[in-house]
């Protein structure tokens, strides 16, 4: 072969090694797991999905949220009435922020600035500066608040409260309620769709999911689930995931050991996923081709292809999985 041509030949095959290398690193990440019977975060590698990490924390972790620049993870110690902060490089517990008496899940601010979280005990939602580790305000809500979804424009948050049946809209202007949204029984998750027309918000004990117009913050769709063979009373909605494009959405029913998934558009469920016991929550892979959920009695982690919809793989945690977070290895 001339020598020309070799070079040539070597250069190709280099570059497409480093542009595979390249892709590889760009693709990595990490899923983050609160183990509330453990007291841990287990670290999970997005691609061998091999738990690689067993951090210890407060007592009864459970809500998960990144901080805006995806380097630190703010963990809800409930029993320690603390919101814990994680360094993720060295997965060092490197602070604490304040918190009102157990606290279930929180949502950060577009702009990193304020984390809003649910204190379940005190039916307040309390407002924390990130930099300056204070608190701004408590806002009174109903009973037992768990959810907290914040809309994409950082404008409003949306407090559900699980024995009053409501779901709160509070002003982050003025941090004031300026709507109740009455909603079915025992409500959990609120999560705002991409474009921030709607909230939905599922009821475990309902058996529902509420689809909330944002703007008139009125139910616009109940959405409901029958699944042959389990007893309506074992579907109980949890979790809730909607993709970026604001067209997929899955929930995860709990006891009933599946997950949802929902045409976002029309709001037909389309499938159910067979999964671990007693599925909490799910969040997606940074590229939304996979999503990992939370089983709390089987204690493991489901992944499911998202193409395929068909779960690839389970992976054994800790007692009582709650929370999963995933981020990408761009911190490293």
């Amino acid at each position: 072969m001339p020598k020309t041509i070799f070079r040539k030949a070597v250069s190709g095959v280099l570059f497409s090694s480093m542009l595979l290398l390249f892709q590889t690193a760009a693709e990595s990440f990490e899923v983050y797991v609160s183990s509330e019977k453990d007291n841990t975060i287990e670290v999970i590698d997005g691609e061998t999905f091999k738990v690689i990490d067993k951090i210890a924390v407060g007592e009864r972790p459970r809500g998960l949220t990144l901080s805006q620049d995806k380097t630190k993870l703010y963990i809800a110690a409930g029993e320690d009435d603390i919101i814990q902060v994680l360094d993720l490089k060295t997965r060092k517990l490197v602070g604490t922020l304040p918190s009102g008496p157990d606290p279930e899940l929180m949502a950060l601010s577009p702009d990193g600035q304020r984390l809003y979280i649910a204190n379940e005990d005190d039916n307040m939602v309390t407002v924390v500066n990130v930099q300056s580790a204070q608190k701004i305000k408590e806002i009174p809500v109903g009973i037992e608040p768990e959810g907290v979804g914040i809309s994409p424009d950082g404008k409003w948050l949306v407090s559900t409260s699980e024995t009053t049946n409501m779901a709160h809209f509070i002003d982050l202007e003025t941090l004031a309620i300026v709507s109740n949204v009455l909603v079915d029984s025992r409500p959990r998750v609120a999560q705002f769709t991409p474009d921030g027309m709607q909230v939905w918000v599922s009821s475990e004990i309902g058996g529902t999911v509420s689809v909330i117009d944002s703007a008139l913050r009125k139910i616009i769709h109940v959405i409901h689930f029958e699944i042959p063979g389990i007893d309506k009373s074992a579907i109980q909605p949890v979790g809730i995931a909607i993709n970026r494009a604001g067209d997929k959405a899955f929930v995860a029913l709990g006891p009933a050991a599946r997950i949802a998934v929902v045409d976002a558009l029309t709001f037909k469920v389309e499938k159910y996923l067979l999964v671990g016991q007693r599925v909490w929550n799910l969040d997606f892979s940074p590229d939304e081709r996979l999503l990992f959920t939370t089983n709390g009695v089987s204690s493991d982690v489901s992944v499911v292809d998202v193409d395929k919809l068909k779960v690839i793989k389970t992976i054994k945690v800790g007692r009582a999985p709650w929370a999963v977070v995933t981020n990408a290895r761009s911190y490293h």
